[in-house]
């Protein structure tokens, strides 16, 4: 089968090609997994947190990839919670013990034991992958492969994050970063909170465009100031001045919520711009999101079926996906990008 891997951590400001593409075997489904014939994968800014090392190390050479779309082509040993041809979703989480007090409580995703899908196991950059059945999931009809991609990371990681953030209707929220997911939380965010006003930061004027065009009530730069106090935000930027230009944001007691597995290298002069009593004081949270757990995915689903929830998508094919995650470090993003590989 086709496929496209990461071999070594490279730089992608030198490396342009960062992916290889490969011929390798379709691989066979072990006891409890299906084997999934793909069909869309969306591309996640993950990818490129392995790509250049700030994940805890992929096992190389790897097929990244975890927001899966395909259908069950074939059935392990004791698989049968999907029948043959059924349209299922693969996120970021592709197993855990099932036995430590996290799995237990259902936040998997606190398990020491997480396997991430196309981090730790082969992802959806291919023609086939297998899961566990178990971290499989039923995809709404209402959604198309391409639109169901972005749902199981960007939209799932986001309503995570949105249920973090412990908001209430009426309540002031702002969105640091208008990438794929919080595209996708504004929509959640409108329909679950018709009083509060969503107030979006963004570095470019199209994002800050397409934010308004949303529903935001006010668009500005990362680092300005909002015109509003917010009692809640969510961080999805890489960078790290947003976390105290967001901080100086928030209203006493306010929470802010950050979506990021790491942040890219640290900018010594705005941490240094860190102040006590203007950024952390009066009760203020920070408060860090740690992958998805199977309930996210589930509930999540369900949620944006019933709004529904449309994301926006830009298609690559499969042999694209280098050029897909260049535009996304480079910021050329509306919405959510998604690979089409059958």
């Amino acid at each position: 089968m086709k496929a496209m891997v990461i071999e070594r951590v490279s730089d992608l400001r030198v490396d342009k090609q960062p992916l290889s593409p490969v011929d390798i075997p379709i691989p066979s489904p072990g006891d409890g997994e299906i084997l999934v014939k793909v069909s869309a994968c969306g591309v996640c800014h993950t990818e490129l947190d392995e790509i250049e090392g700030r994940t805890p190390p992929p096992r190389f050479p790897v097929v990244p990839g975890h927001q899966v779309v395909g259908t069950v082509e074939q059935r392990g040993k004791r698989a049968s919670r999907f029948h043959r041809g059924e349209r299922v979703g693969i996120a970021w989480i592709y197993s855990s013990c099932g036995t430590c007090r996290f799995c237990r409580d259902g936040d998997e995703n606190l398990c020491s034991e997480f396997v991430a899908t196309g981090r730790d196991a082969d992802g959806g950059y291919a023609e086939y992958m297998v899961v566990p059945e178990a971290f499989a999931f039923k995809v709404p009809d209402t959604f198309s492969d391409v639109e169901a991609a972005p749902l199981l990371c960007a939209g799932t990681i986001g309503y995570r994050s949105l249920r973090l953030t412990g908001m209430r209707d009426g309540e002031n929220i702002g969105l640091i970063g208008f990438g794929a997911s919080a595209h996708l939380v504004i929509q959640m965010a409108r329909h679950l909170y018709p009083s509060s006003k969503v107030f979006v930061f963004a570095r470019s004027p199209g994002e800050r465009d397409f934010a308004r065009e949303l529903g935001a009530c006010w668009a500005g730069d990362t680092a300005d100031r909002s015109p509003e106090k917010l009692h809640r935000a969510i961080d999805t930027t890489p960078v790290w001045g947003t976390i105290v230009h967001a901080l100086g944001n928030l209203e006493r007691g306010g929470r802010l919520v950050i979506n990021a597995i790491r942040k890219e290298e640290i900018d010594k002069e705005e941490l240094l711009a860190l102040s006590y009593p203007e950024h952390l004081w009066l009760e203020k949270e920070i408060k860090s999101v740690a992958n998805v757990a199977s309930r996210d995915v589930r509930e999540f689903l369900d949620l944006a079926a019933s709004i529904p929830i449309r994301p926006e998508v830009e298609t690559f094919a499969l042999d694209e996906a280098n050029r897909a995650l260049l535009e996304l470090k480079e910021r050329k993003i509306r919405g959510a990008k998604v690979l089409t590989v059958v």
